[in-house]
């Protein structure tokens, strides 16, 4: 029993350790100490919401990290995660007479800001807060990488997928929001499994129209036209080819009159159309992060993209997890304590570097103290066991500790 209760232990550490390096990614790019307002719509940052200073649902507002440390800092605060092309409101019209402490000029509202009611605590197709006191039940919440609004696993209408497999989730909404990635799902995403309780698909699905223009791509065949032998399937492909002629590459293009060749650019929409492979429209789904690479790029798709606002989709930057792999690589650009070693000797080195290893020891035994008593970490707790640490290190100094 006891050594699985070190295990147990170890195990509980670790979690902690990694809840700390996941929240330093979450913080990648941002500033901690100027407001992120200059540099305008940032494709991606750290948002916080100040219940505070914005409590109404009616005035959705967000503020950068710098701004909810030193604007906003003793408020109610919700931890947004991260938000794409968002520009930091504090201080704006929102806010009343309330004035950003950091960059006090700003426009009165940052029309491009898209909200949702995750700026007023609530998530998921629930609408509850997170966490909620009126329901114990520890359920996972995930994050829509399209609407970026959290949902509760049990809500998602489908079984969960393991992380290490299928890391992107898209909720059903979105999907319905636009309509051709069903096709990309059938071909790419987890194999759907509805949840027990789910409404039942009706056996016929109604077909997914895809707004794609045919001077770009090339023309559409239902999965029963579907050719029955390679012979038919050349002949159809040869007229296709015929039938495009504005579908050149680039050395089709070229001025050697040997470049006029019968290649076309595909559209892989719809190739995949072309297949006929079917899937359940219902539920969440899960993808590889491979999959926004296999998203047709032609410019009617592309078109398709910008009309259901989901263009960001072919920006492979735009994923978290770059995000969070450029917060392992550069948290904050240069790590303070990288920065703070540099310039001194390896004696002193090694000091600051065991100091900083004990430090990060007594964090994790402080918050596995609190998980195992079942304790909320607070703001007075975490004053408390700093202070205890001064106090040690006094009666440390004071003993003639080197």
């Amino acid at each position: 029993m006891a050594a699985h209760k070190d295990e147990s232990d170890t195990d509980e550490v670790l979690a902690s350790e990694e809840e700390l390096q996941e929240a330093l990614c979450v913080l990648a790019g941002s500033d901690p100490e100027n407001c992120s307002y200059s540099r305008g719509y940032v494709k991606r940052q750290a948002v916080f919401a100040c219940n505070t200073c914005t409590p109404s649902a009616a005035q959705p507002a967000g503020v950068c990290l710098a701004c909810a440390n030193k604007c906003h800092d003793g408020h109610d605060i919700f931890e947004l995660y991260t938000k794409r092309n968002f520009r930091c409101d504090c201080g704006n019209s929102k806010f009343g007479d309330f004035q950003c402490h950091l960059n006090p000029v700003k426009d009165e509202e940052n029309v491009r800001n898209l909200y949702n009611h995750n700026f007023n605590g609530c998530y998921c197709t629930c609408d509850r807060p997170y966490p909620d006191t009126d329901n114990q039940n520890d359920d996972e919440m995930i994050q829509c990488v399209v609407c970026e609004d959290w949902f509760h696993s049990r809500h998602l209408g489908c079984t969960t997928v393991e992380p290490e497999e299928l890391q992107e989730m898209v909720c059903e909404a979105c999907m319905n929001r636009a309509p051709f990635l069903w096709i990309y799902a059938a071909h790419f995403a987890a194999p759907p499994v509805i949840n027990i309780g789910h409404p039942a698909e009706e056996e016929e699905e109604e077909e997914v129209e895809v707004d794609v223009e045919d001077e770009d791509c090339e023309p559409s065949r239902s999965g029963d036209e579907e050719p029955s032998t390679s012979s038919e399937q050349a002949k159809l492909e040869e007229a296709a080819n015929r039938s495009s002629p504005c579908k050149r590459t680039h050395e089709e293009m070229s001025d050697s009159p040997a470049a006029a060749t019968t290649r076309t650019v595909e559209c892989k929409l719809k190739e995949l159309q072309v297949q006929g492979r079917e899937r359940l429209r219902q539920g969440a789904v899960f993808w590889p992060y491979s999959w926004r690479s296999e998203l047709c790029t032609c410019t009617s798709c592309k078109r398709a993209y910008v009309a259901a606002e989901v263009q960001f989709l072919m920006d492979q930057s735009d994923t978290i997890l770059a995000y969070e792999e450029k917060g392992l690589d550069e948290p904050f650009g240069q790590h303070p304590l990288m920065a703070l070693t540099s310039s001194m000797d390896r004696v002193q080195q090694l000091e600051v570097i065991y100091g900083f290893n004990e430090l990060k020891t007594s964090i994790s035994a402080f918050l596995e103290q609190c998980v195992s008593e079942g304790k909320t970490v607070t703001v007075e707790a975490v004053h408390q066991f700093f202070e205890e640490l001064r106090a040690r290190k006094r009666r440390r100094t004071n003993a003639g500790y080197q």
